[in-house]
């Protein structure tokens, strides 16, 4: 059983499915004025007939002319916050054991998004030293994955290589097609587990039309993304152009917010605190989400390193797409566009480095 059909109905069976199996099921919703990942009581609660436009530093709700649940593309939230949450306690101490981390489901997982799951694994599950709540969390996840078949506005996958079909991973994948009968998917299972949920669930053999229209769909939205980065070695272009002007210009639009870093779904920086409580007689240590684009991020002995914003951007747009490789032999960009929607100047990641690529005095000779 490589591949199924299940309705509306049959992913309200996945949903109670995943639940009964004790999995807390994450998914998309609509929360105030945006869709964001919270956990779900049932499959209600995802963003039926929900879409959103994008553009840089714009977010908005809209209304589809149709149903689909998974017609929209990404909101502030990636997955990353149940992976490698913005606050971890360390150690207590009393000797208080952190707690043991939730079984979640993820469910409409996109391919940008299954990348930078891969990539974090990359960062913090890889080497000598690996973060164990990291990969204690991921090893306890179940993925439902959505193949995007309407890219978003800001969407440059394609260029990344991680969208919109999305790689390997997940348990069970999704293509959901939408039409005058309602809502099916087009189910694909990439583990035992998954083949196992999709048991439980109504199902039946798919069509060859189907499976070649559901195919074809998702092949179509590569050539629909509303974003592109520029071809050739982004590595080298960044690492000749460290004197280029065009940092001191895009500084002049950068606030240093960190917005960017916040909501991007591979940034993983981290700063340790250790806090008391008034008497003295309790100690924890403490993990948070850090950002380079903090002042004293780089603080070392009498004054940080990085003190202008241009040095900042640099850092970061230089370590994202260029020293990334040397570290992780990869790029840290999978092409979501969260950074051009939630920067609140709306600097655009994509005419950064065509406007790198693109100036003559770029390369430092």
């Amino acid at each position: 059983m490589d591949t199924a059909v299940i309705d509306a109905a049959g992913l309200q069976q996945l949903v109670a499915a995943l639940q009964d199996s004790g999995y807390r099921v994450v998914g998309p919703t609509v929360s105030g004025s945006a869709i964001v990942l919270a956990e779900l009581d049932s499959a209600d609660d995802l963003p039926a007939g929900w879409g959103v436009d994008v553009s840089p530093g714009q977010y908005r709700l809209r209304r589809r002319d149709d149903d689909a649940a998974f017609g929209h593309s990404a909101g502030p939230q990636s997955w990353k916050q149940f992976l490698h949450p913005a606050r971890q306690r360390l150690w207590s101490s009393d000797g208080e054991e952190p707690d043991e981390p939730p079984r979640y489901a993820f469910l409409g997982v996109r391919g940008c998004d299954l990348a930078a799951i891969a990539k974090l694994n990359g960062v913090l599950g890889a080497g000598a030293y690996p973060d164990t709540n990291f990969t204690g969390r991921l090893g306890r996840v179940f993925v439902v994955a959505v193949n995007c078949t309407e890219p978003g506005g800001l969407c440059f996958c394609a260029s990344m290589g991680t969208g919109p079909e999305v790689g390997p991973g997940y348990d069970l994948a999704l293509t959901e097609r939408t039409g005058p009968d309602g809502r099916s998917y087009v189910v694909d299972v990439g583990s035992d587990r998954g083949a196992d949920v999709l048991r439980r669930l109504t199902w039946r053999q798919p069509r060859n039309d189907e499976i070649n229209s559901a195919r074809g769909d998702v092949a179509d939205a590569a050539h629909r993304m509303g974003r592109q980065m520029p071809t050739g070695d982004l590595r080298t272009l960044l690492a000749d152009s460290r004197e280029s002007p065009q940092w001191d210009e895009v500084a002049s639009r950068c606030l240093t917010c960190g917005n960017c870093t916040m909501v991007c779904p591979t940034c993983f920086c981290t700063s340790v605190e250790d806090v008391t409580d008034l008497t003295g007689t309790h100690a924890e240590r403490w993990m948070t989400w850090a950002s380079c684009f903090e002042i004293d991020f780089t603080f070392v002995h009498e004054g940080s390193v990085r003190q202008s914003a241009p040095s900042r951007y640099r850092h970061w747009l230089t370590h994202k797409l260029g020293t990334w490789h040397d570290q992780f032999s990869t790029s840290g960009c999978v092409g979501c566009g969260r950074c051009i929607a939630w920067c609140p100047t709306g600097i655009d990641i994509t005419e950064e480095m065509a406007a790198l690529a693109e100036r003559p005095d770029a390369v430092d000779d």
